[in-house]
């Protein structure tokens, strides 16, 4: 029998698609019900930006303020420089503090486009975990700490199992990861009554490690909801394009690259998307999902609209939707449309269509560039190329060309003045 919530945060988990799993679904929404709640998702600062992966959990915390509680994003700085060994297969590249404070300076940016930080009941609180991290005492944590864990238990982790199964090494820096993680709640809830730590379904045994210390130290209550890991309809890891990670951060991926992504949502995930990514009343995303032919695109251009107006405002998604008609319907070329653009010295005596290609982002590699042309998926100013070894020089480049691959994929290729 399903349990039916009476907290408006757990109801909007429910309905939308976020809840995987709960470790006592009925306390927490009592919890929910009584006041203000706080809880946490934690971010290891491993890149500049995050990216379309993190964002579940990241609309997750927005809802979670909507609805009248605390979130508070944990920055990773002192986990990030041991590295989370969850279900993969090698161990992740160790950064330098200077690196990572720099991750961390970036990803807040775009937490601050989703929360409301400040020092009110409901704000967001964005902390640190080298706060306590970098000043541990080793024997001391061993000491109160370690005596809490079980190895074998460990060992039976889902996480930890499959890279011990495939033979793949796992070292004891990356073996220490869950116990710190586990700490970090323990901590949140000393200091700021953090009652809850949310996360991907990966993530269930570390929380669980988490809510047993927590207990095990401090004999107090505390909880764990997870979301489902996504994946796309058509069985690709969500957050990945041809191009790669599809990045939150502007400096990164521009708007109409972001819009774009998300116009180009398969037709089976479009209801699916507008549940978890947007914040459109739950029927009105059943409907625009239910869509069929060629009225489903209306549906991903309001989904791509909302998604890209939460992130980057409403004019970057209005100028990325006319930049698509202009492109798409009108065969323009699209001032907003992703630009190389070459200097004299890098363009030289001239640079072929294939480099061009990879250049712009793409294609990944020139053999894949090779394959655009020869399967007939490129184009040169909507024309089709059939010769991948064409050569533009400065003339070919007076005034801007477009290149595209397939029929959703281009980027404008200039020569500075």
């Amino acid at each position: 029998m399903t349990y039916h919530p009476r907290s408006e945060f757990l109801q909007v988990m429910q309905a939308r698609g976020y809840l995987a799993d709960c470790t006592d679904l009925e306390a927490l929404d009592r919890a929910l019900n009584a006041g203000p709640v706080t809880a946490y998702i934690g971010y290891d600062a491993t890149a500049k930006s995050l990216h379309v992966g993190h964002l579940l959990n990241i609309m997750m915390l927005r809802w979670l303020q909507k609805t009248g509680h605390r979130p508070i994003t944990l920055m990773g700085g002192g986990t990030t420089k041991v590295g989370d060994p969850s279900f993969r297969s090698e161990e992740r590249p160790l950064l330098s503090p200077a690196q990572i404070d720099d991750n961390i300076v970036g990803m807040n940016r775009v937490f601050a486009r989703y929360l409301s930080y400040g020092d009110g009941p409901h704000d967001a609180l964005m902390l640190n975990n080298a706060e306590w991290l970098d000043g541990l005492n080793y024997l001391d944590f061993l000491r109160d700490i370690g005596r809490h864990f079980s190895v074998n238990r460990m060992l039976s982790f889902e996480s930890v199992k499959s890279r011990l199964d495939r033979e793949q090494s796992l070292s004891f820096l990356e073996f220490n990861y869950m116990i710190l993680q586990a700490y970090d709640f323990l901590e949140l809830n000393r200091r700021h009554g953090c009652l809850l730590q949310m996360g991907g379904s990966d993530q269930w045994g570390n929380i669980i490690n988490g809510i047993d210390l927590t207990r095990r130290v401090i004999e107090h209550e505390v909880f764990g909801l997870t979301s489902p890991l996504l994946t796309t309809s058509d069985g690709r890891k969500m957050g990945k394009s041809a191009g790669g990670a599809v990045w939150l951060s502007p400096d990164l991926l521009s708007p109409y690259e972001f819009w774009q992504f998300w116009r180009n949502t398969t037709d089976a995930d479009t209801g699916r998307f507008l549940k978890l990514y947007t914040e459109l009343p739950v029927e009105d995303c059943d409907r625009l999902g239910a869509l069929a032919g060629s009225e489903i695109n209306t549906a991903k251009i309001i989904l791509a609209n909302a998604v890209t107006t939460l992130l980057h405002g409403a004019e970057a998604a209005q100028t990325a939707e006319t930049t698509a008609r202009e492109v798409f319907e009108h065969g323009g070329v699209g001032e907003d449309l992703p630009t190389l653009t070459l200097s004299p010295a890098d363009l030289g005596d001239g640079l072929s269509i294939v480099q061009l290609i990879v250049r712009a982002g793409l294609a990944s590699s020139g053999k894949e560039a090779k394959r655009l042309i020869a399967e007939h998926g490129a184009r040169l100013d909507d024309e089709p190329l059939t010769d991948a070894g064409l050569m533009i020089d400065a003339a070919r480049l007076d005034a801007p060309i477009k290149l595209s691959a397939g029929r959703k994929r281009h980027a404008l290729v200039r020569l500075a003045e």
